[in-house]
C-alpha cells in the first residue's frame, strides 16, 4: 500500500501493484448476495456520487439529492482500465471513510433490477474493489435504503489521500479505454455543480486542472 510518505513515487507504486479484472462468475455471485438483501417485487435505490450523476445509463423512476453518512468522496482508487493503463494509472472516486457525501439517489422499478443490474455491475465491480451495501441515504422526502458501492480498502488498488501537486499530476497525465483522466474529474465537478452540490475540495482541484489543462504535465 502507497502510504503519505511514499506520495511522491505514488504513480510508480501503483503502476506495480497486483491488477486483474473479475470473471463475469464473480461479478454474477456478487450481483446476486447483494439482490439477495432485496424483497421480490420491490424498487431499488442506487446511490450515486462521480459518474453515476452525469451518466448513470439506466432508466429511473425517480431521482433525489441525497446525503450518506460515514463515508466521504475521494480520488482514492487507481483505474487501469477507464480511465488510465497498468504502466500509466489514472484515479477515479470512491467513498473512503468518514465525513459524508452529498450526492443523488435513483429509485429503479423492480422489474428493471434484472435489466439493468448486469451492465451495472460490470461497470461498478469490474475489479472487485468496492463492496456493494444497503445503507441509510438522506433525503428531503426522508431517508432511503440505497445500494451504495463503498471503498475496499483491503483492495490493492486502493490510495488514501494524495498530496494536491502529485494528484493533479496524476489526473492530467492518465487516459484509459473512456477518455483522459482529467475529463473524467472535470465532468464530475461540473456535474455536482448542476445539481447544487457544493464539494469544496473537488471545486478547488477542478479550479486547478482547468487552469492547466493546456500545459504539458509534468513527468
Amino acid at each position: 500500500m502507497v502510504t503519505q510518505s511514499s506520495t511522491g513515487h505514488a504513480a510508480a507504486e501503483g503502476s506495480r501493484l497486483p491488477f486483474r479484472l473479475w470473471t463475469p462468475e464473480e461479478r454474477e455471485a456478487s450481483m446476486r448476495e447483494a439482490l439477495a438483501h432485496c424483497r421480490p417485487g420491490e424498487d431499488v435505490w442506487i446511490f450515486g456520487y462521480g459518474s453515476l450523476i452525469w451518466r448513470p445509463e439506466f432508466e429511473y423512476r425517480e431521482r433525489r439529492l441525497a446525503t450518506l453518512r460515514g463515508h466521504h468522496r475521494a480520488l482514492c482508487l487507481w483505474s487501469r482500465v477507464n480511465r488510465g493503463t497498468p504502466e500509466s494509472p489514472g484515479l477515479v472516486f470512491g467513498l473512503d471513510r468518514g465525513g459524508s457525501c452529498r450526492g443523488v439517489v435513483y429509485r429503479l422499478a423492480a422489474a428493471d433490477v434484472p435489466r439493468y443490474f448486469p451492465a451495472l455491475w460490470s461497470r461498478e465491480m469490474s475489479t472487485g474493489a468496492y463492496l456493494p451495501r444497503w445503507l441509510s441515504c438522506s433525503t428531503d422526502e426522508g431517508p432511503v435504503r440505497a445500494l451504495v458501492f463503498v471503498m475496499n480498502r483491503a483492495n490493492p488498488a486502493y490510495i488514501p489521500t494524495l498530496p494536491e501537486p502529485e494528484l493533479v499530476a496524476i489526473v492530467r497525465r492518465a487516459s484509459g479505454k473512456y477518455g483522459p483522466c482529467i475529463d473524467y474529474v472535470l465532468q464530475t465537478a461540473e456535474a455536482l455543480a448542476a445539481a447544487g452540490i457544493h464539494d469544496r475540495r473537488l471545486a478547488r482541484l477542478s479550479r486547478v486542472l482547468a487552469h492547466e489543462r493546456h500545459t504539458l504535465p509534468e513527468t
